[in-house]
């Protein structure tokens, strides 16, 4: 990242102004959330993970330089940013098997609904269970996840923009992985009782330390070739 472009995505006072907005509507929520609940958190910090994880995902686009691309190029970083959403989604617990394919009761009827009563940003969680697919749509995560394949729909791009070294460089890219091992510490799949057993995830610090560590790497994206 040269002078030029952190000179240009430093955020001048409009940007400071309507960061420190943004938190304190955060911490106003979170605070509406705990003095209308009746749950007892005993850990604090999990109240403030999916903040962190929405957080980094808006700094994570803001500072990325994502560069245009065209045909074949776009085409080719569409399918394999595509591909590692799906990844990280199944991994992660928001994309798993249905009822029907885990020998659940066939008498189940498919259908939406809403896991509400979460901390801000575990909810409200929509699910939708069917005999072929179970999603569990967590707002940190959607978020997250999002980010993730946009950053890496950025790399590709580059990395097929700079030739042979460049996509060596690309399937040698550890910081990719990342998210995907910590999602297998620490995913949830499963529907309603699963994302609220996510709420208290005792290793969802490691995979906010992961995404966050991933972000930068992937917005600061370091030239393949």
């Amino acid at each position: 990242m040269n002078a030029e472009r952190v000179a240009r995505v430093l955020p001048g006072i409009r940007g400071l102004s309507l960061g420190l907005a943004v938190v304190t509507a955060e911490v106003l929520v979170l605070g509406l959330h705990l003095a209308s609940s009746t749950a007892t958190y005993t850990d604090p910090l999990a109240l403030a993970y999916p903040f962190v994880w929405v957080n980094a995902a808006l700094l994570g686009v803001w500072f990325a330089d994502v560069p245009d691309a065209v045909g074949r190029r776009r085409l080719a970083a569409g399918v394999v940013a595509g591909g590692y959403l799906l990844v990280l989604a199944y991994f992660g617990g928001v994309l798993s098997p249905g009822y029907g394919l885990v020998g659940g009761a066939d008498t189940a009827s498919p259908g939406w609904y809403v896991s509400s009563g979460l901390p801000p940003g575990y909810g409200p969680a929509a699910v939708y269970e069917s005999a072929l697919a179970t999603v569990v749509l967590v707002p940190y995560k959607l978020a997250g996840y999002a980010t993730l394949a946009y950053l890496v729909y950025g790399t590709v791009v580059d990395a097929v923009r700079t030739g042979v070294a460049g996509v060596l460089g690309l399937l040698s890219c550890v910081s990719c992985s990342w998210p995907v091992l910590a999602a297998l510490v620490s995913g949830v799949a499963g529907s309603g009782s699963a994302v609220a057993a996510a709420t208290m995830d005792q290793s969802l610090g490691l995979s906010t330390v992961v995404f966050v560590v991933t972000v930068a790497l992937l917005a600061w994206r370091p030239t393949f070739g």
